[in-house]
Parts: C-alpha cells; structure tokens; sequence
C-alpha cells in the first residue's frame, strides 16, 4: 500500500467515524425530545437562553421554504453526495473532519424528512433546541458549527489538495510532494 493510499484510507475512516456518531447523537436526541417533549409546551433548560421545545419544521432556517419541503430535500441529497466526494478529494484531515460535520448535519436533517413524509420528500424536521429566536436541533448545530470551521480553515489558509498533505506529512526527507507529483 502506498503512502497515498493508506492517507486516503485514514481519511475515508475519519469521515466515517465522526459522521457515523454524529448521526447517531443526532437521531438519538431526536428520538429523545419526540418521547419525552410535548408539542407546544417549552421546558427551560438555562432561562432566557434555552428551552427545549418540540417543533416539526417542514422548512429550513427559521420556517423559510415550509411549502418546498420536497426541494430542501433534494438540495441536501445534492449536499450529502457533494460533502462525501470532498472529504474524498481533499488531503488535509482537518477539512475532512469539518465535512464530515457538515455531511451529519445535512443526512441527519434529511432522515427527518424522508421518515416523516406523506408524500415525495416532504417530511418535517424534529426541532428542540429553543433558542429564543429560533429552534433548531443537533444537526443544526453540526451544520453551523462546521461552517465556522470552514471559514477559520479558509481565513488561516488550510490547504485543501495535495498540498495539505505536503504540510501535514512533512518528514525529514521531505520528498513527500515530490514523490506524488513525480518530480524529484
């Protein structure tokens, strides 16, 4: 197995291992405040701050698109597959960590609504966390907190291609790069 290869094979189980319990943490939260949360009725968790409430969201972000529920759908199978070939074609574990997140989040939501669909996609999301503002849930939060890490990889320039690998494996021989592209 070459370098390259055994790179791949660590990333591929990163994505896999933090999607896998972040999907678990997000259905097992939503089976929770489906089973132990009332419709309608809020339970403070840090007054003024928190509450869990339990809300079926058939849109996005703060209700918008409630009546495409079924086009949500199909932009986060568009998203999921997108986040699965980048955690792919990316070198740095880093970003594959962040897309794995970002992928949870997306799948997670999608589950929803395609669990709870009477009709083509048109399911609603299980929301809980009252913010206040708004409610969301634990694959909300996969998605948001992913994209501020997105923007921090960006702002501290983290290579996304061959390159990152270059940086993170750099050895003592450093030929790392050089092996890959051919020349030394």
């Amino acid at each position: 197995m070459t370098r390259q290869q055994g790179r791949l094979r660590l990333r591929v189980a990163v994505f896999a291992c933090i999607a896998v319990v972040a999907l678990a943490l997000d259905q097992a939260t939503k089976i929770w405040a489906q089973s132990a949360l009332v419709a309608g009725r809020s339970i403070p968790v840090v007054p003024g701050l928190l509450s869990f409430t339990l809300v079926r969201n058939p849109g996005m972000s703060l209700g918008m698109l409630s009546s495409a529920t079924w086009l949500i759908s199909v932009l986060a199978i568009v998203a999921s597959v997108a986040l699965a070939v980048l955690a792919l074609r990316t070198s740095s574990l880093r970003w594959t960590a962040v897309f794995s997140f970002a992928f949870a989040g997306a799948f997670g939501n999608l589950i929803d609504r395609v669990a709870n669909a009477d009709g083509f996609l048109n399911g609603a999301v299980v929301d809980f966390l009252d913010y206040g503002w708004s409610v969301g849930n634990v694959a909300d939060i996969f998605l948001v907190g992913a994209g501020v890490a997105a923007v921090v990889l960006i702002a501290i320039n983290e290579p996304f291609g061959p390159e990152a690998t270059d940086v993170e494996g750099a050895g003592a021989a450093g030929t790392e790069g050089s092996e890959r592209t051919g020349s030394r």
